[in-house]
């Protein structure tokens, strides 16, 4: 399993890579992989800003939907239009090209919440 150690990442199975004041989200290799073929990506909280842990928006795959938590506050400053034509993208490529947002960061504070990669894996048992 694909658990890159450059991130950082939650209990609710999203990643974040930060770059300055900025961090782009999406849902793990294992989340992915737990969801099956994803048909959908909903975002429908571009440039609103958000609590950390505010549902942000939803993934849909065949049999399921899931909601999608925002694992920092801020505001919501892009949305990877991208997943509209080709939610796919989110399985196979959930670390590069399946990103879903970019936030811009209120409270780096927040940052000391999320886990490394390998508390990450102690959660997943991997």
């Amino acid at each position: 399993m694909n658990i890159p150690s450059e991130l950082k990442y939650t209990k609710d199975h999203e990643w974040v890579r930060i770059d300055g004041d900025i961090a782009t989200v999406g849902i793990t290799d294992f989340a992915q992989g737990e969801l099956g073929d994803i048909v959908y990506v909903d975002v429908e909280t571009l440039d609103e800003t958000l609590e950390a842990d505010a549902v942000f928006g939803s993934v849909e795959a065949v049999k399921t939907v899931s909601d999608l938590f925002l694992p920092l506050s801020g505001e919501i400053i892009e949305f990877n239009e991208a997943l509209e034509s080709d939610p796919e993208t989110v399985n196979s490529d959930p670390y590069g090209a399946g990103w879903m947002i970019k936030i811009k960061i209120n409270a780096t504070e927040e940052l000391a919440k999320l886990l490394s990669a390998d508390d990450y894996k102690a959660l997943i048992n991997a």
